[in-house]
């Protein structure tokens, strides 16, 4: 068989590869792929990889010989499910690769915005500590997490993660998900989503995008929330409303934003978010460590493998 790798380079980086896919099937991999050069790239291959680049229903009508789309990614709305089941092609995903890696940069936003680590480090480089008249300086509030609340929203793997995370740093946990009470971790409160928004010091988003999430974190919710409240998206860009959380830090609504998405990928020059106060974004990578990517890659060599022997494993679309 021979396999389509779209749109590789994010995933290698240049410093993984796909060595063990090419001991398997014939692979001919592209860094990127633009959507105008999709179908050419993918016409007389059975299997197609992709992590960002779209195949929809226009695209996948006119690639008969396809059997299997591989989603090199936990999401797969790249993909037009119901077209690929229409046409009998098994789509997979990767779960659970990157929990480890999305919940320690929810902390590596949440550390830099209480501590500035950052902030300090690039001020002292340009001589304010060397000129300081005492030992120390401060020029932010610095606060303890420890007895802080921090409400999850979303209690799936990296949900859960962060909860255990939080609960070493010595934080109050609350939660707002589908599972019963009784049903939760240790440590962690199930509340409602007006109580999350209230009593949260910390929200962070771990929830799939869908209707009833999308802008789920809007002026109607920043507004519930207390002026000293810090929010961050590892999730989905479009949970948030950019322009409302851009109004919300200028006006001092809440206190800071960290961000790994955003609603539109690379961000556009024009996003409010850049340039608003205390927001801190990063360009989605917490997915991306040496260990999650390697993860990655030993998935989709098992999820191939198991297609090939006819027994298909991390299918999203069971009816095939």
């Amino acid at each position: 068989m021979k396999i389509v790798i779209l749109d590789g380079y994010t995933v290698t980086q240049n410093d993984l590869n796909w060595n063990a896919l090419e001991d398997i099937a014939e692979v001919e991999v592209y860094e990127r792929t633009s959507p105008e050069e999709v179908v050419t790239r993918c016409k007389g291959a059975e299997m197609v990889l992709t992590n960002k680049v779209v195949l929809d229903a226009a695209t996948l009508n006119m690639l008969p010989r396809l059997m299997y789309i591989g989603v090199l990614a936990t999401g797969y709305n790249v993909v037009d499910l119901e077209a690929a089941t229409r046409q009998s092609i098994v789509v997979t995903n990767i779960p659970a690769y990157s929990t480890n890696s999305v919940a320690q940069m929810v902390f590596s936003h949440i550390l830099n915005i209480v501590s500035r680590v950052g902030h300090y480090a690039e001020e002292n480089r340009k001589g304010k500590w060397s000129n300081s008249a005492d030992f120390c300086y401060l020029d932010h509030n610095l606060f303890e997490l420890a007895g802080k609340k921090i409400g999850i929203i979303g209690l799936g793997n990296t949900g859960k993660a962060t909860a255990q995370i939080a609960l070493g740093f010595g934080m109050n946990v609350l939660a707002y998900t589908s599972k019963d009470a009784e049903d939760l971790p240790e440590g962690i409160r199930k509340v409602t989503m007006d109580e999350l928004m209230e009593m949260s010091d910390i929200i962070s988003l771990h929830c799939p995008l869908n209707d009833d999430t999308r802008h789920i974190i809007n002026a109607e919710n920043l507004s519930k929330m207390k002026h000293s409240a810090i929010v961050i998206n590892t999730g989905r860009g479009p949970l948030v409303n950019d322009n409302d959380v851009a109004e919300a830090l200028n006006n001092d609504v809440i206190a800071a934003y960290g961000a790994d998405v955003v609603t539109t990928e690379p961000v556009s020059a024009d996003n409010p978010l850049l340039t608003a106060k205390n927001c801190f974004l990063t360009p989605h990578i917490a997915w991306a460590t040496h260990e999650a990517r390697q993860r990655l890659i030993n998935i989709c060599v098992d999820n191939v493998k198991a297609f090939i022997d006819g027994e298909a494993i991390n299918q999203v679309n069971k009816e095939v």
